[in-house]
């Protein structure tokens, strides 16, 4: 009894709204779309790369993304492990949570952790999300 769609906006979102507020990794990069948490992990010998975005886009894709860390000199890309991406919509804060894994090597995560880039960019399907490097 009800309308569905009427009950869905009413809902309050809290297991999402509980996962924004506890974000694994430190902030590496933000703009006024979204904002880019980064942790990292080993296992069996490969190094991955958790990102956890937090923005006002729902990123759906079955075909991965990539970041693009751009500095004045070069350009670094990394492409997602995983294919299928798929963010959690909360309605407390109106934001999209979306996490994804990537492996990479040791010199690239020396390049984040050191700061090295000046942007970077988030491109799924045609789409793309620019941040900057936090202080």
């Amino acid at each position: 009894f009800g309308n569905i769609k009427a009950m869905e906006r009413t809902h309050v979102d809290t297991f999402t709204e509980d996962l924004i507020s506890k974000i694994k990794g430190a902030k590496i990069a933000e703009s006024e779309y979204g904002q880019l948490f980064v942790s990292f992990q080993n296992l069996a010998d490969y190094e991955f790369l958790n990102a956890t975005v937090l923005s006002g886009s729902n990123i759906k894709t079955f075909d991965g993304c990539s970041l693009r860390f751009v500095n004045d000199k070069k350009e670094t890309i990394i492409f997602s492990d995983t294919k299928e991406i798929e963010s959690d919509f909360s309605n407390v804060s109106n934001r999209w949570l979306t996490k994804i894994s990537f492996i990479i090597t040791d010199d690239k995560k020396k390049m984040m952790l050191e700061c090295r880039f000046n942007n970077v960019i988030l491109n799924y399907k045609n789409k793309s999300l620019p941040m900057e490097r936090c202080n």
